[in-house]
Order: C-alpha cells, then structure tokens, then sequence
C-alpha cells in the first residue's frame, strides 16, 4: 500500500506521557507506519520525550484534539474566539515536538456545545476566519491543519462533507484541509464512496473507524464502498484507526463510551490485517 497506516492510542490513554512508549513500540512491531496521539495533558515535556521515542523507532506522528465552551472558534464573544486561536496555536507547538505534520479533530467548533438550532452564516464566518489565522501559523510549523465533521449528536456545525467544503472555502487556506471519518460518515452521509468522491480535492486525513468504534471490518460500515472510493480518488494520506475502550475512564466518559467495544491489542492487529486486505482488494 502506498498508504501510511497509523493507530490512535486513546484505545489505552488520553494523556501523553511515558507509560506510552512500550505501547508504541509494540505497534511498532505490529507494523504501524505511526502513532497518532490526543494533545491535551498539559505537561509540555512529555510531547519533546514521545516525540523522541517515535522517531528512534523509525515511526510518524498526527495528533488529534478538540475544543471546549471556554475556546469556541463561532463564539460570538471575540475574546472566547481568541482563546480558541490560543488553544490551536498550543496544539501546533505540542504536535511540532511530536514531530507531528498533520492535526485533526473538530476543531471548527466546540465538542457536544450546541445552540439548539441550525448553524448560521456568520458561524462558518468566524469559523474560517479562526481557522484561517491557525493556518498561518500551523504553515510556520510545517504542520497541515484537517478539521472534521462530527455526527449531529457530538456538533452541528459540520456534520456532512457538504458542510465541511462550505466551511472550508471560507478558510481558503492550503494548510487547511478536510479530514474524513468512517464512523461520523456512516451516520451522516447517504453514501460513503459518494461523500469521498466529493470531498477527494480537499481529503487531507482519513479515519478508520467501525459504526461501533471497534475493531474495523467488524462492523457494518460498508468499507468497500470506502475503500474503492479511497482508490480511485488517488488517496495516499494516512488511514488511521480510531477506536474508543473503557481503559482512560474519564476520557470514556467524556465521549460516552460506556461499554467495551473491542480490546485495545485486538483491535490494533486485525484493524492492521483488515486495512491491508482491503487495500490489496481495492487497489490502494
């Protein structure tokens, strides 16, 4: 495949730290191309320390994050707005001592913060303009910026790849891009392949994650839609897998993980083996 194939370790932890690192390097020798991590512990060390360890392994890094009420991008209080640009500016400094070169996440809006009514205008306005002011600095970093749509009961700012592109060519920015997700698109979009097709110009980073949030193929996501659709758009980004456990409870909860979907290592090794199979299927 000429795909990197990457594992985010919320499947164990949160935080960054070193109680990682035998973690990675037994994805390592699974034959993860990477590691994608949550920036948001706040011990700015730890970041330099992984970082590290990643590349004496020979491995890559993404990152993932989001935002709370306190630093939402379409506040209409512009001083909640600075502090959102603050937050994106400290994940790009927490990823550049990853080693990170792509962030993704909901970062467009605020995770679960809802206004009981359908998005306006002028949120996608500040939105962009936001997102815009990162893109310059998370191009300083070398660093490419994928925010993604959530399902309608995690946001409903961009739910659909129809959203996202509105949002986007607010942003008009090439460290900018979209970021596609199999799991919010199985509950949002009428047709995977379709959705893929249409947001193929802007695909920056794709998540592999079941309907369920376990181990991917065991579900019924209709992965060959995904996967021919990945293919004949020319993909060649990274397919990481996100899935969720119990083992971070207060991570869990915040999500709403309340049962275990599928065990970490198992997950991280047929998850591996079906990417592959799939691939190889497909043409990736």
């Amino acid at each position: 495949m000429k795909n990197k194939i990457g594992f985010n370790v919320l499947a164990w932890s949160a935080a960054v730290s070193d109680d990682l690192k035998p973690i990675i390097d037994r994805l390592k020798t699974t034959g993860y191309d990477g590691v994608e991590f949550l920036v948001g512990a706040p011990d700015e060390q730890a970041y330099k320390r992984i970082g590290d360890h990643v590349r004496s392994l020979g491995m890559e890094t993404t990152t993932v994050f989001v935002l709370g009420p306190d630093e939402n991008p379409i506040d209409p209080d512009a001083g909640v707005r600075a502090k959102a640009l603050d937050k994106i500016k400290w994940t790009i400094d927490r990823s550049y001592d990853l080693g990170a070169k792509l962030i993704c996440g909901p970062f467009h809006s605020a995770f679960t913060v809802f206004a009981k009514r359908a998005p306006e205008e002028s949120e996608y306005e500040r939105s962009a303009e936001v997102l815009h002011k990162a893109g310059d600095y998370a191009q300083q970093a070398g660093i490419l910026l994928t925010p993604e749509a959530l399902n309608r009961f995690e946001c409903y700012l961009c739910n659909t790849m129809d959203q996202l592109i509105h949002l986007l060519k607010k942003v008009d920015h090439p460290h900018v891009k979209a970021m596609f997700d199999t799991h919010h698109a199985n509950i949002e979009e009428k047709k995977l392949g379709d959705a893929i097709r249409k947001i193929a110009p802007m695909l920056g980073h794709v998540h592999i994650s079941e309907n369920d949030r376990g181990t991917p193929g065991s579900g019924h996501v209709p992965w060959d839609d995904a996967f021919s659709a990945l293919a004949e758009v020319g993909f060649d980004g990274w397919l990481t897998i996100e899935g969720f456990t119990r083992n971070d409870p207060d991570f869990a909860n915040s999500i709403g993980v309340w049962r275990e979907f599928s065990q970490p290592w198992e997950m991280a090794e047929n998850g591996l083996k079906f990417i592959k199979e799939m691939g190889a299927k497909h043409g990736l």
